[in-house]
């Protein structure tokens, strides 16, 4: 394990290339799609029922992100340009602390959030700055599970406390 639950207020997960493989279809009418990984929802089901907070933070403006968080269950907030401001923003309102969060992520927009996270995950195809900005890196890629690696092997929710 590589963190106790009762060490965090929350776990934040970008969208693109970490719950998604980082590709994306475009449909002829312009509509976008990408495939997520069904492993994942049974990891979001056990956050809800254990009643861990997760968000998701996109610089996306897509209904896709949306409608992804609306399935799990999980809020969203996305369009935003500086994710640091974003989680910030997310503690200010939800009574968390910056410390006490994780954030997993893939590119190079992603930077910014981790440096204020206590604890930054990479998945394991993310660019090179973003696996050395890492406390931890992942052993799947973004869209193969990343959650429910998380769930099985990364974070101890059977702590006491």
């Amino acid at each position: 394990m590589f963190v106790e639950s009762t060490d965090l207020d929350a776990l934040i997960f970008d969208f693109d290339g970490v719950l998604t493989d980082n590709r994306v279809l475009v449909f002829s009418d312009g509509t976008e799609a990408v495939v997520c990984n069904r492993a994942d929802g049974l990891a979001f089901d056990h956050f809800r029922a254990v009643g861990f907070p997760v968000y998701i933070v996109s610089t996306e403006t897509n209904p896709v992100v949306r409608a992804r968080g609306a399935k799990l269950q999980v809020p969203v907030i996305d369009s935003v340009s500086n994710k640091d401001v974003a989680i910030r923003s997310l503690c200010e309102d939800n009574g968390h602390v910056p410390e006490r969060l994780m954030f997993v992520g893939n590119d190079l927009n992603d930077l910014p959030a981790m440096g204020i996270v206590g604890y930054p995950v990479a998945v394991a195809d993310a660019h090179p700055r973003v696996i050395s900005s890492a406390s931890h890196v992942l052993s799947r890629k973004g869209g193969e599970g990343v959650a429910r690696e998380l769930m099985e092997s990364v974070i101890n929710f059977n702590a006491p406390g």
